[in-house]
Formats: structure tokens, C-alpha cells, sequence
């Protein structure tokens, strides 16, 4: 592997012939010592061959840094770097003139073609080729693009591997919205136990949003364990109607708004208070309509106490709390909290809540007999921090908040 700068010159094709005739007719009309029926021979002179060093050089480079290109004399006018899928590398020329620097890094397993020419019109061309990546690192983002969500929904990314070099991923993301929205990413672990970062807003989402979010981590380095990503990620989505669930643990109903103004309220049964079974509470969020699933109490370690089909289920945390029908509890609805931790109506009123929820849709239980707040990572409980708390887990130093 080498690093070490080649230096390429081209001499120039160019000579100074400009006025040459004018320069030997002046000569002969003076005299000036040209022999009879002779001309004055005029000096031309060539430009120096034109010298520029790349910091990447040879067939065995390490991706994962960028390009640099520098002239020995002279300025640079312009710098292509493009892969052999002719995919060029952006990049800027100093204010002086000296060097050009591409906006990202080198990607693993790839051939680059360098060309620079400086302001006397010489030119320069070179190439080197990136080692394949010893490990590669992936991502799973929780938005499909074309999606319409709710309000609540945050952009979530989970690595496949360890992110070490989190402010140099964080760097590399970006979320852009058709009305400026502000916002922060935040890094956390996920239930799964890994890696993750989320783009929050300061506040629930305008309903009609355009959101897009570009995730430019070609050429990224994760850091020791992690590997280096080899591709770039993207996705597009809207936002919906401004849709709200409350659910009150002291009176087992729940409430349901649309911008703002009461549509619904439901009689349920959520969570038995005191022990394993009592539901999460605080500020969570419809993660996923899964429609009829099966439920068994032993995979969420509750024993034997239930294994059956589910209708109408709307995923809360990853540790298994839902909105679901209940019917076999149909006398305690807005009576008692009697499930092992879901909030449960009657099958009427689930599949009228089901066809009108959008995954996304802020849902918050209050009230007392609950376990607490789900750990963040269970699901979407980033809206149990303050923003100034949210702000806290970026990485990035000096990243824009605003999308």
C-alpha cells in the first residue's frame, strides 16, 4: 500500500510565438547585424512542464480520506476525479490557488482517474486504484421512501456494525424539508442492542412536510470493528394529518385529536398496575401497523399466560407493548386496567382506530400504575427529552440544526 505523492508532469505543446514575425521584421529594418537576405532569429522558449502531486497514489490505497491534488508552480484551474463508473468526486480549489480537495472520501474497491489543468492550459492526468473493504458496514433506516407518517415520527438509522467514528458518520447525514424544520440527530442504542442514531425535530412535524433525507456515507469509515460503508443511502417521505392518542391510566380511556381538536374517545384496558404487566408510559410513538399477529406471553417473559391471534395491533416499543382489540376483556373497558401490558378495546373500536392511525401518530399514556418510561431505544422515546437534552446526544461539533 503506498501513500507516498506522485508527482506527474506533461510538458505543454504551447510555444511563445506571439509576435514572433513582428520581432524579426524590426531587426532586419534596423540593421542589427542580420546578414544580408538573413532574419533575426527570435528566441522561443518553453513553458516549464507542469508538476502536480496526489496525495493517493498506486493500486493498493486505503480508502476512506479524500483526495488532494497540489501543483508545484502555477494555479490550478480545475480538478476531475471520477470511478470508472464515471462517478466524479466534488471537490474545491484553495483560495490561493495551490491545492484542490474532493468534499468526500475515496470509496473502498474502486478505480479513480485524476485530471488537473492550471491556468497556463497544460494539463495532468493520473490514476490509483482503493483496496477492497476488509468489513463492510450497512444500515437500516425505518422510513420507506414514498411513505406518509405521522407527526411523531423521527428518522431512525440503525448501523449493522459499531459506530466508533460517530461524528465522522454524523457528518455525512442529512435531512432536508420542504419548511426549513429544525431538528438534531441523536445517538443511542437500539433495543437490539445496536448502534443508532436518530434525526429528531424540535417539535412535532407540520402536517405536509416533504422530508428527504441523504445519508452520503460512501467512503466512511465506521471506526475499529465497524468497517467502512461502500454505498450511499437516501429516502423521501411526507407528513401526514396532525393525529394524537392519550391514553389516561386513571379513567382506562383514551383520547384521540386531529389538529388539535377532539375526534374520539375510546374506552380500553391498558396494563395490570403493580408489577411486569403495568404499560410503559410517557410519550411513545405508533412504530408499525402489523395487523392480526400472534401473541405469546412467554417470548415477552410472562410465562404461559396467553397465546393467541391478535387483530388490529399497532406496535408501541420493541419489547412487545401494543394497541391491539381485546375482546375477550370486554368488561373492563374504561372500567379497569386489567391486560399484561397493552392497551386493548373492543374489535369495533380497534379496527375504526386501525384504519385511521398512521405509523408515526404520537401516543402517550399518563396517569398512575404504570412502570415508567420505556427506555428510548424501545421503540421511539426520544419525545421524553427536552430538546436541549435531545441536542446533548449529537456528536457532530457545530453540525446544522436546521433540515
Amino acid at each position: 500500500m503506498s501513500r507516498t505523492r506522485r508527482v506527474f508532469r506533461v510538458r505543454s505543446r504551447h510555444v511563445a510565438v506571439a509576435g514572433t514575425a513582428l520581432l524579426a521584421a524590426a531587426l532586419t529594418a534596423c540593421g542589427g547585424g542580420a546578414g544580408a537576405g538573413g532574419a533575426a532569429k527570435a528566441e522561443i522558449k518553453q513553458k516549464p512542464a507542469m508538476a502536480v502531486s496526489v496525495n493517493l497514489t498506486g493500486d493498493q490505497v486505503k480508502a476512506g480520506e479524500p483526495v488532494t491534488v497540489t501543483i508545484a508552480d502555477g494555479k490550478l484551474a480545475s480538478v476531475k476525479v471520477t470511478d470508472a463508473k464515471g462517478g466524479e468526486l466534488a471537490g474545491q480549489i484553495s483560495a490561493d490557488g495551490k491545492t484542490w480537495k474532493s468534499e468526500r472520501n475515496a470509496s473502498a474497491g474502486a478505480e479513480y482517474k485524476v485530471e488537473a489543468q492550471n491556468t497556463d492550459s497544460q494539463s495532468a492526468t493520473t490514476t490509483f486504484k482503493t483496496t477492497a473493504a476488509d468489513k463492510v458496514n450497512k444500515v437500516s433506516i425505518n422510513i420507506a421512501k414514498g411513505s406518509t407518517v405521522g407527526v411523531g415520527m423521527p428518522v431512525s438509522i440503525v448501523f449493522d456494525n459499531p459506530v466508533t467514528n460517530k461524528a465522522a458518520v454524523e457528518k455525512d447525514l442529512k435531512v432536508t424539508t420542504s419548511n426549513n424544520t429544525e431538528g438534531s440527530w441523536g445517538w443511542i442504542k437500539d433495543y437490539s442492542g445496536k448502534d443508532r442514531v436518530d434525526w429528531r425535530p424540535k417539535e412535532y412535524w407540520k402536517s405536509g412536510t416533504d422530508v428527504k433525507v441523504d445519508m452520503h456515507l460512501n467512503g466512511v469509515d465506521s471506526g475499529p470493528g465497524g468497517g467502512m460503508f461502500v454505498k450511499d443511502y437516501s429516502t423521501e417521505f411526507k407528513i401526514g394529518k396532525d393525529r394524537r392518542m392519550k391514553v389516561d391510566l386513571d379513567t382506562s380511556k383514551m383520547s384521540v385529536t386531529e389538529d388539535g381538536q377532539t375526534v374520539d374517545t375510546i374506552p380500553v384496558s391498558a396494563g395490570t398496575p403493580g408489577g411486569q404487566k403495568a404499560s410503559w408510559s410517557g410519550k411513545m410513538v405508533l412504530m408499525l401497523k402489523e395487523g392480526t399477529i400472534r401473541m405469546n406471553s412467554e417470548t415477552v417473559g410472562l410465562g404461559n399466560a396467553y397465546d393467541k391471534d391478535v387483530d388490529y395491533s399497532i406496535r408501541l416499543t420493541w419489547s412487545g407493548m401494543y394497541v391491539h382489540a381485546a375482546p375477550w376483556n370486554n368488561a373492563n373497558f374504561g372500567h379497569a386496567n386489567t391486560s399484561s401490558g397493552c392497551v386493548g378495546m373492543s374489535d369495533a373500536n380497534a379496527k375504526a382506530f386501525f384504519a385511521a392511525a398512521q405509523a408515526g401518530d404520537p401516543f402517550e399514556v399518563v396517569g398512575d400504575g404504570s412502570k415508567g418510561n420505556a427506555d428510548i431505544g424501545n421503540g421511539y422515546g426520544e419525545w421524553n427529552l427536552s430538546w436541549e437534552q435531545w441536542q446533548a446526544k449529537s456528536k457532530a461539533a457545530g453540525a446544522p440544526q436546521n433540515g
